[in-house]
């Protein structure tokens, strides 16, 4: 069955193919990074195995209102945070919205779906005192222990996401500027300032690494010890593995550093909009969650503004 519509001709058969022109909707026309796009294809996939395991249905027009209301109810049961069923509702809010644009399907059958509340926490980063820290450590001049060390410290420099740093072009650093280009979500470009610490510590890492492979020009800044692009499960391994000699906290993660970022700068006085700007975030909103202040420093807002606060 054959649909004309403003994004082309659609041929929709079944979910699998349904998913296929969705996916390359989202790739030409939304521009959506690679991790997002196996992002929306896992969420979609599970969606069509389930109907087909529980009901039989393969065919994008079987599915209706019910049968969602039913697929959330399942993945409520499997035990999995508010945070990953809302994506997963937000994948397929997308998906069928998309399908009615189309012409495949006649109503939005996504509408009376109702996600979970996600609770409001606060982001948890590290404490000044311990990315100071970082600072003493004794990185040996070796390509493999300094690659890692610069990859904690870029992260902490710059707020920039782990995906973000993988996909880091040797080009893309300028140092006479001090600057690096970033690209972020949906394809965006964005600059963050470098300071000359960070820069000295990226110049010599940049060293070692052509040392490592003087033969080779690899496009990547950032390279495993075989000479190819670094992948997210060995930035989340690197970071997790160094922050634990500064930490004690249980979350060590590259986000830990992202937020570790903002709340630092924030709580030394950079302005809200700057710090949105380096984030990469589409709006104030999603980075007015790092005006929480430490206490420490909600006390010493106290103690020095309130005209009886040193009585």
């Amino acid at each position: 069955m054959i649909f004309y519509h403003i994004f082309g001709i659609v041929r929709i058969m079944d979910f699998t193919s349904a998913i296929n022109q969705f996916k390359d909707h989202l790739k030409v026309n939304k521009r959506y990074s690679r991790h997002t796009l196996i992002s929306y294809d896992t969420d979609l996939t599970q969606l069509s195995i389930y109907l087909k395991g529980q009901y039989g249905i393969d065919k994008v027009k079987g599915c209706n209102a019910q049968l969602l209301r039913s697929y959330v109810v399942h993945l409520a049961s499997l035990n999995l945070a508010a945070k990953t069923i809302n994506r997963k509702i937000s994948a397929i809010r997308s998906f069928f919205g998309y399908l009615l644009r189309c012409g495949t399907i006649a109503s939005d059958i996504t509408e009376r779906i109702i996600a979970p509340k996600i609770p409001k926490r606060l982001p948890e980063f590290i404490k000044e005192s311990e990315a100071i820290k970082m600072d003493e450590w004794i990185v040996e001049e070796e390509f493999s222990s300094y690659r890692d060390y610069t990859v904690i410290e870029l992260l902490y420099h710059t707020g920039m996401r782990r995906a973000e740093l993988i996909q880091l072009n040797v080009s893309d650093f300028d140092f006479a500027r001090m600057r690096v280009k970033v690209l972020g979500k949906g394809n965006k470009e964005r600059y963050i300032p470098l300071n000359p610490g960070i820069i000295r510590i990226l110049k010599n890492y940049l060293q070692l690494r052509n040392n490592e492979f003087p033969s080779e020009v690899p496009t990547y800044f950032f390279l495993t010890d075989k000479g190819k692009k670094v992948y997210p499960k060995y930035i989340y391994n690197v970071v997790n593995k160094l922050l634990a000699k500064v930490t004690s906290s249980s979350k060590r993660s590259p986000h830990i550093l992202r937020h570790s970022f903002a709340s630092h700068l924030l709580n030394n006085g950079a302005d809200l909009n700057a710090i949105k700007e380096m984030l990469g975030h589409a709006n104030l909103s999603a980075t007015q969650v790092y005006t929480h202040n430490s206490i420490a420093k909600l006390k010493e807002a106290y103690m020095n503004a309130h005209p009886k606060g040193s009585n």
